[in-house]
């Protein structure tokens, strides 16, 4: 295993075993130098004990290239095989099998934590056909939201990756857009327009109340822009961000109004948001909705995540082709164009 190979799969394990954002940092920094450093010179620094003296190397990164490099598997990395190199959860393999793409993840181009490429490339070895990249929109300044501007310039990015990849894999022009106050999307009409696919999410005024939020979320489902409504209750029941309590509003009302627009209602598979919860999962299934099994990644790691939600799906009985995310790439894109 190269030096590289194996900084990147302990990151990978690590981010998918939702470990501490330093301590994956500090692996990913450390793959970055590897891999811009001729390996010559690698061995030459091990030799020499100057491991560390190279930006992002410390401690226990300087040991996994010296094992690497000795064709040695790193200690690290098969004591993080041994525990993490299983399923997520038990069940939910058909509906993960059946998985074409990932509709909802982030890059580095707002509150993720890995370059558009690296969020590719896992997609790809994790065996999907396409990922839609939705970083956030401009009110979300929290998260680094994209303007106008720097959206246009990263359809532009993509442009680029996508001819690199010569049809191996696509991905995908999206936006995670910000629901606003009354319902409209935090963006341009002619950006929207100039995307994929579209996950329209509410993330402020949570509590707000609801009468106001149904009609907040009726308006938003109804933009013949939005094609997936995002974590939908906002609820977080567990993690570092601590807990917080489901959005109230009429599901029926909203779930009417996926229907007669046909939004896809999103399963979101982070564990600490796990949203809807089951009594909604099941509700939007028994009035006809559309779902989107989706990992909303903020790390390589984390696109794995989608294992959550296939166990939950499957353990709630949605049928697999009431999934759009288990459609081909064509069919994908005729459903997500605006009518």
């Amino acid at each position: 295993m190269e030096p590289f190979d194996a900084l990147r799969r302990i990151a990978f394990l690590l981010e998918r075993s939702r470990a501490g954002t330093y301590r994956v940092k500090a692996f990913r920094q450390a793959a970055d130098t590897v891999r811009t450093t001729p390996r010559e010179e690698l061995e030459q620094r091990a030799v020499d004990g100057t491991l560390t003296t190279l930006p992002g190397i410390g401690k226990s990164t300087e040991a996994v290239v010296r094992e690497a490099l000795a064709g040695e598997t790193p200690a690290y990395l098969a004591d993080l095989e041994e525990k993490w190199d299983r399923p997520l959860v038990e069940g939910g393999d058909e509906h993960r099998a059946a998985l074409k793409g990932d509709c909802h993840c982030h890059s580095d181009w707002s509150d993720g934590g890995s370059p558009i490429p690296e969020m590719v490339t896992t997609a790809m070895e994790l065996g999907h056909d396409y990922l839609v990249l939705t970083d956030h929109s401009p009110r979300l300044r929290v998260a680094n939201g994209l303007s106008a501007e720097r959206l246009s310039q990263q359809l532009n990015v993509i442009d680029q990756i996508n001819a690199h990849l010569d049809g191996e894999f696509t991905l995908l022009k999206g936006i995670e857009v910000d629901i606003l106050d009354d319902g409209a999307l935090d963006q341009k009409d002619e950006m929207l327009g100039r995307l994929d696919l579209r996950v329209a999410s509410v993330h402020s005024k949570l509590r707000m109340g609801p009468d106001a939020m149904t009609r907040r979320m009726v308006t938003a489902v109804g933009n013949p822009f939005t094609n997936v409504l995002g974590h939908c209750t906002g609820r977080l029941v567990q993690g570092e961000r601590g807990t917080r309590p489901q959005s109230t509003f009429d599901a029926e009302k909203v779930f009417q109004a996926c229907v007669d627009h046909d939004t896809a209602v999103e399963i979101n598979s982070r564990p600490e948001r796990s949203d809807p919860p089951d009594e909604l999962i099941t509700l939007a299934l028994d009035m006809g909705c559309l779902f989107s099994i989706d990992s909303d990644a903020h790390a390589p790691g984390q696109l794995d995540f989608q294992q959550y939600g296939c166990e939950r799906a499957e353990r709630l009985g949605v049928p697999i082709d009431r999934i759009v995310n288990t459609w081909d790439r064509e069919r994908l894109l005729d459903w997500a164009r605006p009518a």
